[in-house]
């Protein structure tokens, strides 16, 4: 599953912060009073410190031991910090996607090469090239230190901001202690936090170095039908690659691996994901989910259209690899974060969250539990919406501002905090350099004719800021009016005016009569403002949001799953269809549907083939290429291996239809789906197309 965009922010704080409707939604009732909590509305992204042994046996009659949990453990990798992938075979073999390989896998290509064309393949072992870089981490040690955590913070007295810094200081203490304890010596570290806070976990991962390309397929196939198809089902996607561990230069011997079996998919068959998935919230209250509906995801999507619009535009005369790249991104996020808006806009998908939260007080006041913290929660959201406007249109971000207005922003912020502490100045030049240099002169006058457009509709014509952007000598200019002067009457972009003015001090920056560093200085001393009250405010709400999970835990213990942290998750489900469309999806999809899909859009991108499938065999179009099951997935979880009850791998997670995308907040499995890779269809594809012999041989080898 394609992770949403990443931006970041000069002062290292995002004002991006932390899916679709239903196509053929079963019948809702619509009073709120008599909508119930699903059984599963927390997912199903079971935790191996607790695995799930008797839910697993009464669900699917199946009992696995602690070495059964124990292997699947260790098959498990992490692909760098953004993916998930697993060991395939006992000579260090590594599978995951195409589109967590892509940057890897593009990068070790030699002069003359162009590996999303072409694909990858190394005939030998002698072939297969080192990603400098690259790294995967098995997970070989927990621990639990809940208590020692949960000790310091209530140690730390009443005040948010000492418990938040009392659980980082502790955190950073344990991993002093355990560098040098038996068993743990040279493995990463890694502090886990379970429920907001209900539960802790250190995480010891063994991690591998020297990792190599063995197999990628041409991006054509790898990421067949594009964004278009994306989130989509039904699916034709080889959305897979291979890797090999190498340990002192010779592949990694290792006993811990899923063997591949091709042929393990029936419909109703219990199917098992070992991974990582990024992130969820489905801990969070019915207020929060409120205010991300009505304000942070309208408010965000506004803007990723408007980035990505005006990208399109500057790269139809660019033709920019990277900035191709960028709005993939953009329109990748547009639609996971409107699936998330839709399903937060479905009456229905809410009223189980408040259905549920309902339960939870009345099942925690039976235990002795406190309920006062949803009201002290809802509290701080209401501080956040005060703050919303100011914190987010004037943080120092290039992809909200441009760059140039970044560069401003951040000076008229460093203008007013060296009010307070002149050693601020000492800092300006390093957070410059961290503004991107632009794009070109028309992409900035675009972006910023956005930024106007957005300010002027949320903060209204008489805001002192949206008076000193847009007024001109005969009244209100329009954004695009605006833009095009502000550029061409500043100099704020250059880098040596920056440095000019930062040499000659606060005074030199106070009395400029640049236009954009006018506007820089309405702009910073608001956000600096905002940003302390925002900063209070969630640090109040992660120390709420902590007790919350305390509660739920000490309310459910392990019946319910934590929300997920990029930490190795095991779920559960069934291969099964859903209707849609006024039709029946398919449980799997085949290569003739990849030749049907690709002739019915003439061979046009992103549906086109390269010359080397243009011929396929007839017993290719007949094997399965992927296929559906009601797994809990997330962002996170690209490139996790799909495994039945024999701990063999079936299949490759890949992405997740439309209606799973609003599991950011809840599990709905009646038509939530994850997309993977049939095992039987990569094999297929080794084997008819690739002429992959020695790779298909490591696969099915006993």
């Amino acid at each position: 599953m394609h992770n949403p965009v990443r931006t970041t922010s000069l002062l290292l704080l995002s004002f991006i912060t932390h899916f679709a409707l239903q196509a053929q939604p079963a019948p809702r009732p619509t009073p709120a009073d008599t909508v119930q909590a699903g059984p599963y509305d927390m997912g199903k992204m079971w935790t191996f410190d607790n695995p799930p042994t008797d839910y697993f046996k009464k669900t699917y009659g199946f009992a696995p031991d602690a070495h059964w949990f124990d292997e699947a453990r260790l098959a498990s990798l992490r692909f760098a910090d953004y993916c998930s992938a697993s060991f395939v075979s006992a000579n260090g073999l590594v599978m995951t996607n195409h589109h967590c390989a892509r940057e890897s896998g593009t990068g070790v290509a030699r002069k003359g090469e162009n590996l999303n064309a072409t694909g990858f393949f190394a005939k030998t072992s002698a072939e297969e090239r080192p990603v400098d870089g690259l790294f995967v981490d098995q997970l070989v040690k927990l621990e639990d230190i809940t208590k020692q955590v949960q000790e310091a913070v209530t140690a730390a007295g009443a005040d948010e901001a000492a418990q938040v810094a009392a659980r980082e200081k502790i955190f950073g203490a344990i991993k002093i202690d355990y560098t040098n304890k038996p068993g743990w010596q040279g493995l990463e570290l890694q502090t886990i936090t379970f429920y907001n806070g209900g539960k802790y976990a250190l995480y010891g991962f063994k991690r591998y170095t020297d990792v190599r390309l063995v197999f990628m397929p041409e991006l054509q196939l790898g990421f067949f039908g594009g964004d278009p198809d994306n989130f989509t089902y039904p699916r034709y996607a080889l959305d897979c690659s291979f890797f090999r561990v190498y340990d002192k230069g010779k592949p990694l011997k290792t006993t811990h691996f899923f063997k591949f079996n091709p042929n393990g998919i029936r419909e109703g068959e219990p199917t098992f994901v070992t991974g990582n998935p990024g992130s969820t919230e489905r801990l969070k209250t019915v207020a929060e989910l409120e205010f991300d509906r009505d304000l942070k995801l309208p408010q965000l999507l506004t803007l990723l259209r408007s980035r990505s619009s005006a990208l399109q535009t500057y790269n139809v005369k660019a033709k920019n690899d990277s900035v191709l790249n960028e709005i993939f991104g953009l329109e990748n996020s547009i639609k996971a974060y409107k699936g998330q808006l839709d399903g937060l806009r479905d009456p229905y998908l809410l009223a189980r969250k408040a259905a549920f939260e309902k339960q939870f007080k009345a099942d925690a006041q039976k235990k002795g539990g406190s309920v006062s913290l949803w009201t002290d929660i809802a509290a701080t959201v209401s501080q956040q919406q005060t703050t919303f406007n100011d914190y987010t249109y004037f943080a120092p971000n290039p992809l909200s501002t441009g760059e140039t207005l970044t560069a401003a922003l951040t000076l008229g912020l460093l203008t007013e905090a060296a009010a307070q502490n002149p050693r601020v100045m000492q800092q300006a030049s390093a957070m410059l350099d961290e503004v991107p240099k632009p794009k070109s002169r028309a992409l900035e006058e675009a972006y910023l004719t956005a930024h106007l457009t957005e300010v002027q509709s949320a903060l209204g014509n008489d805001d002192p800021y949206v008076k000193a952007a847009l007024t001109g000598p005969n009244g209100l200019r329009t954004p695009r009016e605006a833009a095009a002067y502000l550029l061409a009457n500043s100099k704020i972009g250059s880098r040596l005016v920056q440095e000019g003015l930062i040499a000659k001090g606060v005074e030199a920056l106070t009395s400029s009569t640049d236009p954009l560093l006018v506007l820089g200085r309405i702009g910073g001393k608001r956000f600096l403002v905002a940003n302390e009250q925002v900063r209070q405010s969630t640090a109040r709400q992660e120390v709420l949001r902590s007790q919350l999970g305390r509660l739920l835990f000490a309310t459910y213990g392990t019946t319910i799953p934590p929300d997920a942290t990029f930490s190795l998750r095991i779920n559960d489900g069934v291969v099964k269809g859903y209707p849609y469309n006024g039709t029946v999806a398919p449980v799997f999809t085949t290569f003739a549907g990849l030749y049907d899909r690709s002739y019915s859009f003439s061979g046009k991108a992103p549906w086109n083939l390269p010359a080397r499938w243009a011929n396929p065999p007839a017993e290719l179009l007949k094997q399965p290429m992927c296929f559906i099951s009601t797994n809990d997935i997330i962002g996170g979880n690209s490139g996790s291996p799909m495994i039945n009850k024999n701990r063999e791998a079936v299949g490759l997670v890949f992405d997740g239809n439309m209606e799973s995308l609003p599991g950011a907040f809840i599990f709905v499995p009646d038509a939530n789906r994850a997309i993977s890779v049939h095992a039987g269809g990569i094999a297929a594809a080794l084997r008819y197309i690739y002429k992959a012999d020695r790779l298909l041989t490591e696969l099915l080898s006993k």
